[in-house]
């Protein structure tokens, strides 16, 4: 079995191999000197398909294709992603692809800034405004986060192809149970502490969401100050934060096949973005958040200052699975027994921004 993983950083592309999931072989930077905020490995295919959202600051974002894992890349001629002229806004950036499910083969999905969600129905080639969120009452009140206003995770459903679920910053989690044609703010038990209210119906900060592969109705979100565990598909969403060392941090992932089993990284605060105690650790949950215990074999010791991003964790389907994580300061991390030890990839890339893991 040979893994690979895609790491999107802010100066280009790079691709690493490994045969033991341990010892790793980096390739030199494609689109070098372009950001990449999104990768998605779409297994739907007999190849997989790599999809990257290049961020170039002349011509704009764009969506590049690879069906040989990287070996060459289809570069469109035009935009494949463009609001209509009647909404009188341009994409700055796509921070997110995700295929649909397996009952869609062709249906991939974007989110951008600003917070817009596109969908293309030919493998992501091109794609159209999904209309009824971008004309949804709730937009001219979302806001911006720090890293920007953007719709960065996207979750279709595995088995009802009808049911969609985004998150983004800021404006919360949004549902759709009609193929795209309706949504409605699914933040019930989410808190926004920097609001009059903090128990807005929408308006919140949220991080990023994960869904439990074993049972898709439950997922877990990180918050700007929260963790959270929905069991009715995003309906409602209680604490599952009290034996984390903190509530504040961007990624949380969930394992491939197994239920309950989840990871996160948590930062000291929103003011304070570091590790906890300046410790390099990963916080894994079996029981699906009642408790979270930290796994800090084969990571650098401290003092560690560096942030791990919202996109750059990530689990490949293996067994046991290989869980992944790069930092600002261009560290990447690996871990081929599902974040009990720990060895180095790469050091030394530009800032990593997205990280993704395929086994082949």
């Amino acid at each position: 079995m040979t893994t690979m993983l895609a790491i999107g950083t802010l100066k280009g592309l790079f691709l690493a191999t490994s045969d033991d999931r341990r010892r790793w072989r980096v390739g030199p930077a494609h689109f070098f000197g372009q950001a990449i905020y999104a990768v998605s490995i779409d297994r739907r295919p007999a190849t997989a398909r790599l999809l990257v959202g290049v961020d170039n600051s002349h011509f704009g974002p764009s969506v590049v294709i690879s069906d040989d894992l990287g070996e060459t890349w289809q570069e469109p001629d035009t935009a494949p992603l463009a609001f209509p002229a009647d909404t009188e806004v341009a994409v700055e950036r796509i921070w997110q692809i995700a295929p649909a499910g397996p009952a869609e083969p062709g249906v991939v999905y974007a989110g951008t800034q600003p917070s817009a969600l596109f969908r293309s129905t030919d493998g992501g080639q091109t794609y159209e405004l999904v209309r009824p969120l971008w004309d949804h009452p709730h937009r001219p009140q979302w806001g911006a986060g720090f890293g920007g206003q953007a719709i960065h995770t996207i979750l279709p459903h595995p088995t009802d192809p009808q049911r969609v679920l985004i998150a983004m910053s800021t404006g919360g989690v949004y549902r759709s149970a009609d193929g795209g044609a309706s949504w409605s703010a699914s933040n019930s038990g989410i808190k926004a502490y920097f609001f009059p209210d903090p128990w807005p119906e929408f308006g919140q900060c949220v991080h990023k969401v994960a869904r439990d592969a074993a049972d898709p109705d439950r997922l877990y979100a990180q918050n700007h100050h929260g963790v959270y565990r929905s069991t009715d598909d995003g309906a409602s969403w209680q604490s599952i934060a009290d034996t984390l060392p903190s509530d504040f941090g961007f990624p949380i992932v969930a394992h491939p096949s197994r239920p309950e089993v989840a990871w996160n990284f948590p930062l000291t605060s929103d003011r304070e973005r570091h590790p906890v105690d300046l410790r390099c650790r990963v916080f894994r949950t079996t029981d699906a958040g009642d408790t979270w215990q930290p796994f800090e074999r084969g990571l650098p010791e401290g003092p560690f200052y560096p942030v791990v991003l919202r996109d750059a964790m990530s689990v490949d389907d293996g067994d046991p699975a290989g869980v992944y994580f790069g930092t600002r300061s261009g560290e990447v991390f690996a871990s081929p027994d599902e974040g009990e030890s720990w060895s180095s990839v790469a050091s030394h890339l530009p800032d990593v921004l997205c990280v993704r893991a395929v086994t082949i």
